[in-house]
């Protein structure tokens, strides 16, 4: 099982460091990673591998959802089939 985890927002100090810890303790494996900063704004996409989660998939969604309010970006998650359905609209 695959999912896409989108960041955006402002770029400060310590945003792949925070969301990439949260992924370590629910033991998420990032298999492809791809950010920039285009003009003060930091944005990023990647794509993890959620075979081996350590928690449910909600309490991972939960966990970026607080996290996204602790670093004031947008930090979305979805299943990599959602996505691909979303983005053959």
């Amino acid at each position: 099982m695959k999912a896409i985890i989108t960041v955006v927002g402002k770029d400060k100090v310590g945003i792949i460091y925070r969301v990439t810890q949260v992924l370590a303790e629910s033991n998420v494996n990032i298999e492809d990673i791809s950010q920039t900063i285009l003009q003060g704004y930091f944005t990023m996409m990647m794509l993890v591998n959620l075979s081996d989660l350590a928690c449910d998939f909600s309490v991972l969604k939960e966990q970026l959802e607080k996290l996204e309010k602790d670093i004031g970006l947008s930090v979305k998650i979805q299943r990599e089939e959602i996505f691909n359905y979303m983005q053959s609209i």
